[in-house]
């Protein structure tokens, strides 16, 4: 871990078994394991991955630090979105990794093919490639037509 090379805004996972969840997001989402920190007991204390430009922190859940993991069969409110090449192809890794898919892979009205799933920890993804470039008036003009409004 730089502390030097700490960015701006982070966001830090916390998962009932870290390992397994640093094998998901490497299977489904392209993730580079960068720094580990493993408990006595070989169980992941923290870890660092980026995905693309982005890093990310997870650890497991550690009631004393006051870091929970979701209960099981719950979500994320949160929504973690990923800037991918193809959509559809990501879609589909996410799921052969083991992803759920929440919304499959269509064509957004501001120019984004998106998708979203939700990983077997309870995170939202969403991952989206753009299809058609658009000014913010164009986008406030699709708006308008399908939300109806002034």
């Amino acid at each position: 871990m730089e502390a030097e090379n700490m960015p701006s805004v982070s966001l830090s996972l916390t998962v009932n078994d870290a390992a397994e969840a640093l094998a998901f997001y490497t299977n489904a989402f392209g993730a580079k394991e960068t720094f580990r920190m493993n408990m006595p007991d070989g169980t992941i204390a923290h870890c660092e991955f980026n995905i693309g430009d982005t890093k990310i922190y997870m650890s497991g859940e550690s009631p004393e630090w006051h870091a929970y993991a979701m209960p099981e069969g719950t979500m994320s409110s949160c929504l973690i979105c990923l800037a991918v090449e193809n959509c559809d192809a990501s879609h589909e890794q996410a799921l052969k990794a083991g992803a759920t898919s929440l919304f499959a892979p269509t064509d957004q009205f501001w120019g984004i093919r998106s998708c979203v799933v939700k990983d077997p920890f309870g995170y939202r993804w969403s991952m989206g490639h753009m299809v058609e470039k658009m000014t913010d008036a164009e986008i406030a003009e699709r708006a308008k037509q399908l939300f109806g409004g002034a």
